[in-house]
């Protein structure tokens, strides 16, 4: 009884830490990885082993020091059966044996501390086959202490092996894992935490019950350390058993099931049974802002199952979470559970910088109700739609209906885009436009056929340029932006045919900015063209002007739209930010040829 009570508790991550590769939780595709070198006999020299914390990365490479190092009466031999300690497993497991020498990189970062390995390599292993270097934290290492390492690890003696462990992996070179065979060691899966936590509480004599181990699994987050210490602690807590109440106390936790009638009350708009039942949750020692990453992580359940059914069968899953979260899922629209994530990843923002996190949760619970029944976008706009052909006809022309919006996130508008076709006063600049481009195709020219010398074929074909509109095309396939804002702001066409251009030039126009468009399009087209400026007083609208007067004009009769009105009367604030005008090509005027001259004949 005295032994007893003088022995010191061993935890339960270190009591049942895996000292051999069959215990090993979770990590099959490595151990099958491994198994096969070792029995091909194709054993590294030096190993990486990554992942997150407590899955096993520092426990591996005990074993593996174990494995290279086995010994018993038959001789030395890697092996990875250690189901029987060898002659030196036993001072591995406890970490005392002098071959196996064990470093924190954290706490030994310097090159001088790698030195020390680099100078200890040139001497043999005292008793064991192997001396092996287990590097713990290894992205901690300074950047000379990886380069000094760098020779050693290449080419050590035969009778060395490296292991490292990281959390980090993207800090350590590319230099260093080209070096080393790299395995990533996963989380554990939920199944097989909880199959292991019940094998322990077997061994242990504890009782248990199923959602209290599977409230552990899910705050270790597939860490088997992590998942052992919290039992520890859960055992600790329930005075020798594991039960659902005394984990939800210990975890903060509210119950599962009054999880899921908030959640219910909220996307049901029930704003004061929420707020009860979020206060008397609080009052049982919940945190708020628990209590809103819980509601988060079932709205992410519901839009899951929602998208996979089958994930309604996890394991880790309480039977109310699987009946009731099917159930929800069939009934919830995509966009209201999309909009409350969002809510409640930032309401769980806002909890945690406020003074008083009850209050935070409790508004974003409310702002939440408020929006869960808020019909999208596109919802309003076919609502308004309807309202307005009930009640009256539209006028002619009838200007095209908003674009749905492609969003299904809040319920109010601030900005509304309408695309309304020209107004009336604009249809003559659009026939003549139309006109103009069944008419201003450029005519083929015949030419001999010759025999194309063999530089001829790499060089550039020439562009064509057959009206105005082509040569602003033609500047904006170029890229360049001065001559395009010049043809469209500072200069007004008067006449055009091929190789001769005239323009009246605006008040603000650059008088360079003819030799410079007589020079580009003799680059362009591969002949000489003659740009010239009209004495007259120019007469008329740049085509910028005339576009932003056609936009003008679309705007006013876009606010005359019925379905406009009704939108900005339901929403006051909003306003119209933009109208697009449909077919800009017809923007852009035609200039009829010039008089062709007769010939001679």
């Amino acid at each position: 009884m005295a032994d007893a009570q003088t022995t010191p508790y061993l935890v339960l991550a270190r009591k049942y830490r895996p000292r051999d590769f069959s215990t090993l939780v979770g990590q099959d595709a490595m151990v099958q990885t491994l198994g096969n070198a070792f029995a091909q006999n194709r054993i590294h020299h030096a190993f990486i082993m990554t992942g997150v914390r407590g899955v096993g990365k520092t426990t591996t490479a005990r074993i593996l020091a174990r494995a290279f190092n086995y010994e018993d009466e038959n001789g030395r031999r890697p092996t990875l059966d250690l189901e029987k300690e060898g002659m030196h497993c036993r001072a591995i497991i406890e970490g005392r044996h002098v071959d196996v020498i064990e470093m924190d990189a954290a706490s030994n970062t310097g090159i001088g501390d790698i030195r020390e390995i680099i100078d200890s390599v040139k001497y043999g292993p005292a008793s064991a086959p192997y001396k092996v270097y287990v590097i713990d934290e290894v992205h901690m290492l300074s950047t000379a202490a990886f380069n000094g390492l760098l020779k050693t690890l290449e080419e050590p003696p035969p009778y060395v092996k490296f292991i490292f462990a990281t959390t980090e992996i993207r800090k350590v070179p590319v230099t260093i894992l080209s070096r080393c065979q790299r395995f990533d060691l996963r989380r554990i899966p939920a199944d097989i935490m909880t199959a292991y936590l019940e094998k322990i509480l077997g061994l242990e004599n504890i009782g248990f019950e199923a959602d209290a181990l599977a409230m552990i699994v899910r705050a270790g987050e597939g860490s088997a350390r992590d998942s052992l210490s919290l039992l520890d602690q859960a055992i600790a807590h329930g005075g020798g058993s594991v039960t659902a109440a005394t984990v939800k106390t210990m975890l903060g936790l509210g119950d599962r099931a009054r999880i899921i009638d908030l959640f219910e009350d909220v996307m049901g708009g029930r704003v004061a049974e929420a707020l009860t039942a979020l206060r008397e949750l609080y009052d049982l020692g919940a945190d708020p802002q628990t209590l809103l990453a819980d509601l988060a992580e079932f709205t992410h359940l519901v839009t899951r199952i929602k998208v996979v059914p089958a994930a309604a069968d996890d394991a880790s899953l309480t039977p109310d979470e699987k009946s009731r979260g099917r159930d929800l899922a069939q009934r919830l629209p995509m966009r209201a559970l999309t909009r409350a994530w969002q809510i409640l990843f930032k309401g769980n923002e806002e909890t945690g910088r406020a003074g008083n996190a009850l209050q935070a949760a409790e508004m974003t619970l409310i702002r939440l109700a408020y929006a869960a029944d808020l019909p999208s976008p596109d919802e309003v706009i076919s609502k308004l739609s309807g309202q307005v052909l009930a009640n009256a006809p539209l006028p002619s022309p009838t200007p095209r209906s908003l674009p749905p919006s492609g969003g299904g996130g809040g319920g109010s508008a601030s900005a509304l885009r309408v695309e309304a076709p020209m107004p009336v006063a604009s249809a003559q600049p659009h026939a003549v436009a139309t006109h103009a481009v069944a008419t201003a195709q450029p005519q083929a020219v015949a030419e001999p056929m010759t025999t194309a010398a063999p530089q001829a074929v790499a060089q550039p074909a020439l562009a064509t340029v057959a009206s105005y509109k082509d040569l602003i095309a033609l500047a904006t396939a170029k890229r360049e932006v001065l001559v395009k804002l010049a043809l469209e702001s500072q200069m007004r066409p008067i006449s055009f045919e091929q190789g001769r251009i005239e323009v009246a030039l605006a008040d603000n126009a650059d008088p360079g900015m003819i030799a410079t468009l007589s020079a580009r399009l003799q680059a362009w087209t591969g002949q000489r063209w003659l740009v010239m400026v009209s004495t007259k007083p120019p007469e008329g609208k740049t085509i910028r002007q005339e576009r932003e007067q056609r936009k003008e004009e679309a705007t006013a009769a876009a606010h005359e739209d019925p379905l406009v009105k009704a939108i900005l009367e339901t929403f006051p604030g909003a306003k119209l930010v933009n109208v697009s005008v449909r077919d800009e090509e017809a923007a852009t005027p035609e200039i009829a040829p010039a008089p062709i001259e007769e010939d001679d004949e």
